[in-house]
């Protein structure tokens, strides 16, 4: 079978030493982008990329077409990744961290930038995905998963620069695992004759998630435009509450002490006309016409919080596939 092809810009993939068992994350997903037991194929050649402000105007067009409430995640999304990706000397890894309730669009949103950067998205060799519960279920095994981390990393940032490292459920992670990154998140030109300064490592959680949504409402009490929250009134509220917050993944961690995280991004609770918007894109994407009376039927089975305004889908978009599957 063909390799896979790694753009240009982002990825030289050279011959390196499969990775051993104790390397390899102890688990395998069973769905999505699978752990090989190789880092990566290795090409036969360049395939042909987009120019980047190709590239650029499919992220733009993805994101302001297929995410739905979120301006603040779709500007700041955006402004990083083409800011990273024409950057020819970063100094350092492009490192975001994605906040807000379960539904609102973070996987969504990795999911988008995925494919905008490799051609195969979360299945491409060169998008690995970590799910906290899944590879890192041990407390007791702290040091063999961070060890295994170190090297997981190593060995694919050494076959493709422009590796794409996506941490989920960052909220269920143990306190000091993903510290284990840290020397590759800084501002280092080489580790041990390794340059990770082309990589990108995403964080996704649900920790924070009160925290946005008590400016929202707050926003929304003041009779303000929910399109008024800027990311000033968010990110360092975001950052502090993060590192003070035993339950996040990033518990009095280094990446934050060290300010090696760019951006906190957050992601808004979903309103009623986003859930309808979530709706009428499923039924689109199903290949099937958009009936307006089953799109208010399932957005109006949804529950929506606080108790006496209702203003807010508890799950956001995350159960509109499964309800659309009894129409």
């Amino acid at each position: 079978e063909e390799a896979e092809k790694a753009p240009a810009l982002l990825c030289r993939v050279d011959p390196v030493k499969y990775l051993s068992d104790v390397q390899r994350p102890p688990r395998k997903p069973t769905s999505g982008p699978r752990f090989s037991s190789k880092p990566v194929g290795l090409t036969r050649g360049i395939a042909k990329q987009p120019s980047r402000d190709g590239q650029s105007l499919a992220l733009k067009q993805d994101l302001e077409e297929k995410l739905f409430g979120q301006h603040l995640a779709t500007e700041v999304i955006l402004k990083a990744l083409t800011g990273f990706k024409n950057n020819k000397n970063p100094k350092k890894p492009l490192t975001l961290s994605l906040h807000g309730w379960a539904g609102t669009g973070k996987n969504f949103v990795s999911q988008i930038v995925a494919e905008n950067l490799h051609p195969k998205g979360l299945k491409s060799n060169f998008v690995h995905l970590f799910v906290s519960t899944l590879h890192f279920p041990h407390e007791q095994h702290i040091k063999l998963y961070q060890d295994q981390l170190q090297r997981w990393i190593r060995g694919n940032v050494s076959a493709c620069a422009g590796s794409v490292f996506i941490f989920d459920e960052m909220d269920k992670l143990h306190p000091g695992v993903i510290d284990a990154i840290k020397p590759f998140l800084d501002y280092y030109e080489q580790i041990d004759g390794v340059s990770y300064r082309k990589a990108i490592f995403i964080f996704l959680s649900n920790a924070g998630g009160d925290l946005i949504t008590k400016t929202a409402l707050d926003f929304w009490r003041a009779g303000r435009k929910r399109e008024d929250i800027q990311l000033k009134d968010l990110e360092a509220v975001l950052s502090v509450g993060v590192f003070n917050n035993k339950h996040s993944g990033l518990w009095h961690s280094g990446l934050i002490d060290r300010n090696l995280i760019d951006y906190f991004i957050p992601f808004l609770p979903l309103e009623y006309r986003h859930v309808k918007m979530c709706v009428q894109a499923e039924m689109k994407a199903r290949g099937s016409a958009v009936d307006e009376d089953v799109v208010t039927r399932v957005a109006e089975e949804m529950t929506f919080f606080p108790k006496d305004e209702k203003i807010y889908s508890d799950k956001g978009c995350k159960t509109v596939q499964s309800r659309l599957d009894f129409y």
